[in-house]
């Protein structure tokens, strides 16, 4: 298998395992770098395998049923593979302060859902960094977060 298909199936993984419907932490301690970055346009940037796993841990506890999954056929090229996708979940757990634009007080019921793209770079089969561009602005009004005007 050629380096991109490597790095397609370790991101396949990840997105299986890390963001799919029932969340495995130990994906994080397996194929991410000890120091990995992981930045999107909602939440402050996420540095180093605890950092992640605990973001995780509390967004799926407040949005238990969150669940992300891919739309398109995965790009890569050298060490960078890129991936769209669509998700969300029911905010039906404890308040939830990680959101940069506000903050959720516990179980308002309401439901996200929107899309992205995101750039994982892979370097010796680990996630060095995802960095990825979200519809916050969807995400947010949906949450109530944001007005509509």
């Amino acid at each position: 298998m050629s380096k991109e298909e490597d790095n397609k199936a370790t991101v396949v993984r990840w997105f299986t395992e890390f963001w799919g419907k029932d969340v495995n932490l130990a994906v994080v301690d397996e194929i991410a770098a000890p120091d990995m970055l992981l930045k999107y346009s909602l939440h402050e940037p996420r540095r180093g395998r605890a950092d992640i796993k605990a973001f995780m841990t509390d967004f799926r506890a407040a949005f238990p049923n969150l669940n992300f999954w891919g739309t398109a056929d995965l790009i890569a090229e050298g060490d960078y593979v890129v991936g769209q996708w669509e998700g969300g979940g029911t905010h039906t757990g404890p308040a939830f302060s990680d959101f940069l634009a506000g903050s959720l007080p516990a179980n308002t019921g309401r439901t996200m859902r929107f899309t992205g793209t995101t750039v994982l770079k892979v370097v010796n089969g680990k996630i060095v960094e995802e960095i990825g561009l979200d519809d916050g602005v969807a995400c947010l009004t949906q949450l109530g977060i944001l007005k509509k005007a």
